[in-house]
């Protein structure tokens, strides 16, 4: 799992991930994957916008993310990235194995993993 110190927090972070990531729009995720120079661990942001829902909302779909983040580290290797998921509309509503489909793909599809 990502410690809070492999976190990205501030808004400057995730301002630089997304000025130069390539970015993979997914029906329960946005992925924003901007590769490093070293080969440090993975640091991951994540983000949901007022515009999903209310709090209680916005905290579910963060959980999920996280948690389909964790599943999905555990067998592949993540290094050197700046990772932003950003949770959309049906982040909460969707199907808990869709969710991990959907990161898989889209890192893939960012080239984050082969």
């Amino acid at each position: 799992m990502f410690p809070r110190s492999a976190r990205l927090k501030k808004r400057s972070q995730f301002l630089t991930v997304a000025a130069g990531a390539r970015k993979a729009p997914m029906p329960g995720l946005v992925l924003q994957a901007l590769r490093r120079d070293d080969g440090d661990a993975a640091r991951v942001g994540f983000t949901v916008t007022k515009k999903v829902g209310n709090s209680v909302t916005r905290n579910r779909a963060r959980r999920r993310l996280r948690e389909a983040l964790r599943v999905v580290e555990q067998d592949t290797l993540l290094s050197g990235l700046d990772l932003v998921l950003i949770g959309r509309d049906g982040t909460g509503r969707r199907g808990f194995t869709d969710l991990v489909e959907d990161l898989r793909r889209a890192l893939r599809k960012t080239g984050a993993v082969s």
